[in-house]
């Protein structure tokens, strides 16, 4: 039955990960707050990768700290290109 048996890998595989499902969406959770809705998914991943990244030690809270009380740029954002995250 190789019919049956493309169609079970399809259905049946599981991906793998390299965090916790339910960790990752109790994260997103804390982030994505009634109060905070509005954040585009790539903000929310650019969030939750600063997040991670410091808590593995490599960006510093004083680095992000200084960088949020610099100036608002002047001037339309540019949208990353389509795929800016893909692995």
């Amino acid at each position: 039955y190789p019919c049956l048996a493309r169609m079970a890998l399809d259905y049946l595989s599981i991906p793998a990960t390299s965090a916790d499902v339910e960790r990752v969406f109790s994260k997103g959770r804390l982030l994505l707050s009634s109060v905070r809705n509005r954040l585009s998914a790539q903000s929310t991943r650019a969030l939750m990768c600063v997040g991670a990244w410091s808590l593995l030690g490599f960006i510093k809270d004083a680095d992000v700290r200084a960088v949020t009380i610099l100036p608002d740029v002047v001037g339309e954002e540019e949208a990353l290109p389509s795929g800016w995250d893909a692995i």
